[in-house]
């Protein structure tokens, strides 16, 4: 017996928990934050007021075995002239048909809507986290990355989903001394006169506005990009700035002007595993003694204009990012995550020493 209920914002908690049942056992999952959820899923998110979502739980003979969101994001149909609805935070147990039943509750909602595609999994943009998890099972996630049971992947094709993309994330196991190649473009282009610096975390949302400034000049050719808006940008600096390192997070210069961005973010999931999803007394001291013994670090960002790519930028981040990782004694570098033909971006990281480990799939079904 299947039954899959939509669930008000008021009852939002039972979605938001959903995920504790189905990995008991599973030493990889790490839960976030629940209080982050919420805020998430609530109309503080500016993701809703170009977006409306609507939030299923499925149950199997009474008890909760799955959830999905599907979500029609207008932004996105405009600037790609597309009519695509999403399913995103998805959660099931190992049953096809459970799937199945949360699939067809998105897919009607979508019809209903006048989509003629549905896509995901995203979380809910190409900002967060998206894809399936499709390789790399045997590694824990880091900060901001998906993680799921293979079967997932089962689920969507036996649907009848067909990839739309897969993306790449790299891992790099920390030297202290870069390629020769890396330093010796890096010189060159300070001899062109560019410049890097660490962002001020004292001005942190005039900080955040350049990147957004880059961000959208450097990904605006980039498959499923949105350029994102001022409200998005302080919504996310609320969010993101207790987790930013300064000399981690670095804006390149050509004589004052922005020109690239690159943010490096320590894997605070090491801290959220312990965490259980509670933000209290208890777990904020368990979040201080851990955090201490982060040794991981997620390149989130790397992004350059187009007018000064092939001009030694990226190699000039990399070394001033390395002072910033020598200093904070990480070890380990994940580069993620990467389109599967940004060729261009795959061979700067193998460069620096990047190794494929990772492959995350997202899929498309026509409606």
């Amino acid at each position: 017996m299947i039954e899959v209920l939509e669930v008000q914002p008021a009852n939002i908690d039972e979605f938001i928990k959903l995920p504790f049942s189905l990995y008991p056992k599973d030493s990889k999952y790490v839960p976030p934050l629940n209080s982050e959820m919420r805020s998430l899923f609530s109309v503080k998110n500016p993701f809703f007021m170009h977006a409306s979502a609507r939030y299923f739980i499925a149950l199997q003979n009474g008890k909760k075995a799955g959830r999905i969101i599907s979500f029609v994001n207008k932004r996105h149909n405009e600037a790609h002239n597309e009519k695509t609805g999403f399913f995103g935070f998805f959660e099931c147990v190992n049953d096809v048909s459970v799937a199945g039943a949360l699939f067809d509750k998105a897919v009607d909602h979508l019809k209903k809507e006048g989509m003629d595609r549905m896509r995901g999994p995203m979380n809910f943009s190409t900002n967060e986290e998206c894809g399936f998890l499709l390789e790399g099972f045997d590694q824990s996630p880091m900060i901001m990355t998906p993680y799921n049971p293979p079967y997932y992947n089962d689920f969507s094709e036996k649907y009848g989903m067909k990839k739309a993309k897969d993306l790449y994330g790299f891992i790099h196991d920390f030297k202290k001394n870069l390629p020769e190649k890396v330093l010796r473009v890096a010189a060159m282009a300070e001899k062109r006169g560019i410049t890097v610096r660490p962002i001020d975390k004292s001005r942190f949302i005039e900080e955040m506005l350049i990147f957004k400034e880059v961000y959208n000049s450097a990904w605006q050719n980039n498959w499923g990009f949105i350029p994102l808006t001022d409200d998005e940008i302080y919504y996310t600096a609320e969010r993101m700035k207790q987790a930013v390192v300064p000399n981690l997070t670095l804006i390149a210069e050509d004589k004052g002007t922005p020109i690239g961005f690159m943010g490096l973010l320590p894997d605070f999931n090491s801290v959220l595993r312990h965490m259980n999803g509670n933000l209290n007394p208890s777990t904020m001291l368990k979040a201080l003694y851990y955090s201490r013994k982060i040794t991981d670090l997620r390149l989130l960002l790397l992004g350059i204009k187009k007018e000064y790519r092939n001009k030694g930028v990226d190699a000039l981040l990399f070394r001033e990012g390395a002072a910033g990782i020598v200093k904070g004694g990480y070890k380990r570098i994940e580069f993620s995550w990467i389109l599967e033909d940004n060729i261009a971006v795959q061979r700067i990281v193998e460069t620096v020493g990047g190794r494929l480990y990772k492959k995350y799939r997202i899929y498309d079904k026509e409606l």
